[in-house]
């Protein structure tokens, strides 16, 4: 390819497995760094609460550094608060902490009682990011894809309810919990069709409650995979499925869920994935957002995404969201490396 394409073009191309230039470097969840909020002297948790903050912050890493997408929301609240749940926004404070569940809905499953509002494009902080999405659109959506992204519903659910009394009941009484993962995907699938029709360009699911980390393989293959091929199956693509951790044991049944490709995160074994998928699928991962984003000295983020593009990444994507607390040149260091070694 002669012409050099734009972000938004290299990665609506990839997603249609389109020919690209380069392999992009973006993420389908949060990327909100500390030097966007001194370029608008915003605090950290004004950000979750107004829309044109939210907007503004998710197009700076983009104009800050290149990197190539917008993503809204930042905090794992979103769904659960729409669902009556209680979230503490640290209002008071001047740094970097991210909003937290508050006031479950309830504390056990059993005594779960599940309102979903009756039209959820207006519900908690949903219209919100919907407005966000629209004026991320308007400002850069010419230049970047737009990216949005819910929680999966097992995580969702541990949003909502005590998560020791949720794994012990995943064991105990299965049937319930599949009860409520029903609902929970019907709330997702919805969520994820105003985000779209708001004018995000794609959606991530992040089920990283399910991981192996946290459930066993078997307990994945059968109580969380049937609901995310619920999701999967009704949201448009291009649909991306992340879960953190080491996923080497799932990555099979990750790649049966129905999304177009699957995020991985720094723990995942990315070659051996990349084999036990095959190359239809995309893989987008895996390095790790914070030890060379933070920590590393820019001179050695090259070599971390050179092994990534050598395991057979197709995207390069971080494995979680981004430490804030990136560093300026290590940003910049990243885009090069991307720009360098991942010439297609």
């Amino acid at each position: 390819m002669n012409s050099e394409l734009n972000s938004r073009e290299r990665v609506l191309r990839f997603f249609g497995k389109e020919e690209i230039d380069r392999v992009p470097v973006f993420s389908g969840m949060g990327n909100v760094t500390v030097h966007g909020l001194e370029k608008y002297s915003w605090k950290f948790a004004d950000i979750h609460v107004e829309a044109h903050k939210m907007a503004g912050m998710a197009a700076s890493t983009f104009q800050l550094f290149g990197f190539e997408c917008a993503v809204v929301p930042f905090d794992m609240g979103v769904e659960a608060e729409a669902l009556g749940a209680g979230v503490n926004f640290y209002s008071t404070h001047t740094d970097v902490v991210y909003p937290t569940i508050s006031k479950k809905v309830a504390e056990k499953v059993e005594d779960l009682d599940i309102r979903v509002p009756s039209d959820l494009a207006k519900a908690g902080r949903i219209p919100l990011v919907t407005e966000a999405i629209r004026l991320l659109k308007e400002e850069v959506g010419s230049q970047v894809a737009i990216g949005a992204w819910v929680l999966g519903p097992y995580t969702l659910a541990g949003q909502l309810v005590d998560i020791g009394d949720l794994a012990k009941m995943a064991f105990k009484k299965t049937d319930m919990v599949h009860e409520l993962l029903d609902t929970l995907a019907g709330v997702l699938i919805e969520i994820s069709r105003i985000y779209r029709e708001a004018g995000a360009d794609y959606m991530t699911i992040r089920e990283m409650g399910a991981g192996p980390d946290i459930l066993s393989p078997r307990i994945f293959k059968t109580l969380i995979r049937p609901h995310l091929e619920q999701i999967f199956d009704a949201i448009e693509s291009p649909k991306i499925l992340h879960i953190c951790g080491s996923t080497d044991s799932i990555i099979e049944e990750m790649a049966l869920c129905g999304a177009d490709g699957v995020s991985v995160d720094q723990k995942n074994n990315a070659a051996e994935s990349r084999k036990k998928i095959g190359n239809e699928l995309l893989l987008l991962g895996n390095f790790d957002p914070y030890g060379p984003m933070v920590q590393m000295d820019a001179s050695q983020v090259g070599q971390v995404i050179k092994k990534c593009i050598d395991d057979g990444v197709d995207a390069l994507w971080p494995g979680c969201d981004f430490w804030p607390d990136v560093k300026k040149e290590n940003m910049e260091a990243l885009i090069a490396a991307a720009q360098k070694y991942g010439k297609l």
